[in-house]
């Protein structure tokens, strides 16, 4: 049973890695090596968390035949039941059943050796030097892996200085000698020191962000001014991307003209442009078609490799504001959509525009607009709170005990009393469930927070395959740095690990690999135990939105409710959904309409004879044709009638509510960002 129970968790949490990268990563356009090096990064931390509750369980129940065996006792009392014999008086009581996930002596020390050790190599060694390579703007494999090496020379010698400092304080220790395993146990100090110090404010920020979130979830109101709020700022990071896109893409099409196709740099300049959107290339294209011989200064080699790099970074973040201006617009969509339905005495949820509503078999039978009626406007708001009441108790939990988990006389971890509770009682189910329960909040609060921080335009996990390769390294550097300190932590809140507890009992085979942290006292006695407290700090803080207020006199634009920029921002947010709203509904008027004449009109058109009644118009303004009844009347208009004809549209895109925010065009110009889908069967 114990070797179906680790064969399954270790195939569902590769199922969960899996999911997760195809989730945020482009499994058909992106590197295998990066692939491949974030999704073991990923299953590697996640198998840790899986099984520890496993280790845990199998290590009380050898502490219990440990102590039977040392200390044999008469079968009395309560304990003859558990006993097989009643008629012996001296025998060691057989309380120590074992557990259904029991794992066989010397198997866990060897997985957790494979698993430890192959997560630090891909943290500190192998993910930063790939993080550099993919994101090198060089057109060679030794080019790549030179800046790469330069661009690591100091990050490797910082952390290079920190574990010296370690090394020669042990060396000047009296009590200590350095050999093969000290100077392990000093590696592994140093990488959770520096992990536990990153742990601490993520966890600090995510127990009270988590528990929040669900409640102000409940609120529609406060969701949809959020999201009005959300898509004020995407609009101008929109805007920002596709003019930084048009820049890059301005200054390729000078190199493209400058470096002519016997040129030695022309195998770069092709490299550059096949990242370049296809719209640009057919520019390009036309561009020197067109062009008159100008002769622009040639760029250099360094120069080049720079371009390559700007036009992949614009390139993507051109994408991902692309992709998430369609996501916001969709949930802006729903939540005006939930609004309505609430105000509506049918009790029938009604969806927008008809493209939204899904046509699924769940949808149709499962999920009906009645069931959908029920959840958003009645059940989701009970469900999200309780949720949230749960988790704030849960993060209530976590604060006291990593405020008291070194007290063990008397014990006030909430978490080691209830493993001690069921362990009194051998249920190691019991164990289980509660280990299983806390690590996996804690790890939800520190994860959901890397997936939510954004560095810049350096690291941010976006959805839809939409992260670049040096966010999705990023992540998983993160989480192999992590994972470590989080477990050992939580092995210090139920009093399993002795370098904190000062407990003489058998330790779990995940400390086993972490050698004797008492080697480095002011670190095992102070930091590890006082540096968690800092976590009630920060939770005022978050709780205060602190943080928030800091960005915001920096500059950088927070969603507060008392803020009068927010309520500025929310009004200009809720201007833009609107007109985002009216664009899609006549885009889909004029398509359902295009949809009815190819019925009406469809048989005859395809009977062989001449196009009657209807040819099917795709929208382009550069070809003005106009069809009546049986004949197709093709004309062109003077230039007069062009500049007359071009004033009435501009009028009439100045005066419709399908203003967007501009953009650049290559020429210098600001052209609409969302083209014009008139038609010739719009009017009719």
């Amino acid at each position: 049973m114990s070797g179906a129970a680790l064969a399954v968790v270790v195939v569902v949490v590769f199922l969960l890695a899996f999911y997760l990268l195809q989730r945020y990563g482009d499994l058909r356009r992106q590197q295998r090596m990066v692939l491949l090096g974030t999704l073991l990064s990923w299953y590697l931390c996640f198998l840790i968390v899986f099984i520890l509750p496993l280790d845990v369980s199998t290590t009380i129940y050898k502490q219990c035949v440990h102590d039977n065996a040392n200390h044999p006792t008469p079968v009395t009392g309560a304990r003859r039941t558990n006993q097989t014999d009643d008629n012996s008086s001296v025998s060691v009581p057989k309380l120590c059943e074992e557990p259904w996930s029991y794992i066989p002596d010397g198997i866990l020390p060897v997985f957790w050796r494979v698993v430890y050790w192959t997560s630090q190599f891909l943290t500190w060694l192998l993910l930063p030097f790939m993080q550099s390579y993919a994101r090198s703007g060089a057109f060679s494999r030794v080019g790549k892996i030179k800046t790469a090496l330069i661009e690591n020379a100091i990050y490797y010698g910082t952390y290079l200085l920190i574990f010296i400092s370690l090394l020669v304080y042990v060396a000047a220790h009296p009590q200590w000698q350095l050999t093969w395993r000290e100077l392990q146990t000093i590696g592994i100090t140093a990488a959770n020191t520096w992990g536990l110090f990153l742990l601490v404010l993520l966890l600090g920020y995510g127990l009270v962000e988590i528990p929040r979130s669900y409640w102000r979830s409940s609120s529609h109101g406060y969701l949809l001014a959020k999201t009005y709020f959300k898509a004020a700022k995407m609009a101008t990071e929109k805007v920002s991307a596709e003019e930084n896109l048009v820049d890059v893409m301005e200054e390729v099409a000078g190199v493209h003209e400058s470096v002519r196709y016997n040129h030695g740099l022309r195998k770069c300049v092709d490299t550059i442009i096949t990242k370049c959107p296809t719209e640009y290339k057919e520019e390009m294209g036309r561009t020197v078609e067109s062009s008159c011989g100008e002769q622009n200064v040639l760029p250099t080699k360094r120069g080049l490799i720079k371009l390559h790099k700007k036009v992949i970074s614009a390139v993507q973040r051109h994408g991902q504001t692309q992709v998430q201006w369609s996501m916001l617009l969709d949930e802006a969509f729903h939540l005006e959509d939930v609004a309505k339905s609430q105000s509506c005495p049918v009790r029938h949820f009604i969806h927008g525009s008809p493209s939204e509503h899904h046509s699924g078999l769940i949808h149709r039978f499962i999920y009906t607009p009645t069931v959908e009626w029920y959840w958003e406007c009645v059940f989701r708001q009970g469900f999200y709170r309780l949720l949230a009441v749960l988790l704030c108790l849960l993060s209530a939990a976590v604060v006291w005990s990593e405020c008291t988990f070194f007290t063990t006389h008397p014990v006030l971890s909430l978490f080691a009393v209830f493993v001690q509770m069921a362990e009194k009682q051998h249920n190691y189910i019991c164990i289980e469930m509660v280990c299983f329960v806390s690590i996996l909040f804690l790890c939800v609060c520190v994860y959901s927070t890397v997936f939510r921080i954004r560095v810049f335009d350096y690291y941010y996990l976006v959805p839809h395959h939409q992260t670049d390769a040096y966010s999705l390294q990023f992540s998983g550097m993160l989480f192999c740095r992590l994972t470590p300190p989080l477990c050992l932590n939580f092995l210090g809140l139920i009093h399993m690990d002795s370098a904190i507890s000062h407990q003489d009992r058998i330790q779990t085979s995940y400390t086993s690999i972490m050698g004797s942290m008492r080697v480095l006292y002011f670190i095992s006695d102070g930091f590890y135990i006082y540096y968690p407290m800092l976590v009630l700090l920060l939770c005022f803080a978050t709780f205060y939105s602190l943080g928030s207020r800091c960005l915001n006199l920096l500059g950088f634009h927070q969603y507060i409710t008392d803020d009068h920029l927010t309520s500025d921002l929310v009004d200009e947010g809720r201007e833009l959904i609107r007109r985002e709203r009216r664009k899609r509904q006549k885009a889909e008027d004029g398509e359902n309409r295009r949809w009815a004449w190819r019925e009406r009109y469809g048989v005859q058109g395809a009977t062989g004879r001449t196009r009657a009644g209807y040819t099917e118009l795709k929208d382009d303004q550069s070809r003005p044709v106009t069809e009546i009844n049986s004949s197709v009347i093709t004309f062109t208009r003077r230039d007069g009638e062009e500049e007359e004809e071009q004033k009435r549209g501009l009028l009439r895109d100045n005066s419709s509510d399908e203003g967007s925010p501009n953009r650049r065009s290559t020429g210098g110009r600001y052209l609409s960002l969302s083209p014009s889908r008139t038609s010739i069967f719009d009017d009719v």
